[in-house]
């Protein structure tokens, strides 16, 4: 993958750029922020598509939203025996909404959402028996999820 970083050039950089600031900016308003033609940003699109650079097309959803105004980051150290059995677990907790396996103390990084204190509870329940955990509720993202640099300018 980092050869393919390396092959960006600057037109697929400011596809990339754009498409994180609208993914469902119209091909016709893509192809003129670039300066190319439809036909050409649709195939620069596809490319970077078929290469795994874009992954998918998604939405950016807002928990508080619908229904979910705290969230959490959990670091989980299964207990010895018991990493198999704790990853599963983790995968099967739909309020996990995102989750790295991580290198040193601990095994597993989670940030999730919830509703309460209470759902909290109920969650870190269902690992307790087989893993230590150490919660912190978030507070603010003064970063939000973004592109990492793209060229070798900065």
């Amino acid at each position: 993958m980092a050869n393919d970083v390396q092959s960006l050039d600057e037109i697929d950089q400011a596809i990339l750029e754009a498409l994180a600031g609208n993914a469902r900016i119209s091909l016709k308003e893509l192809a003129q922020q670039v300066g190319l033609s439809s036909p050409s940003a649709a195939e620069r699109l596809r490319r970077l598509e078929e290469r795994g650079v874009i992954k998918a097309f998604t939405i950016d959803l807002d928990p508080a939203a619908v229904g979910y105004p705290l969230q959490a980051i959990v670091r989980v150290r299964p207990l010895p025996g018991q990493l198999h059995i704790v990853e599963r677990i983790i995968q099967e907790i739909p309020e996990i909404i995102e989750c790295d396996k991580v290198t040193g103390d601990d095994c597993f990084i989670a940030r999730l959402v919830i509703r309460s204190m209470a759902d909290l509870d109920g969650i870190l329940d269902r690992v307790a028996e087989r893993a230590e955990t150490n919660t912190a509720m978030i507070k603010a993202s003064p970063v939000k999820r973004r592109l990492p640099p793209l060229s070798r300018k900065r």
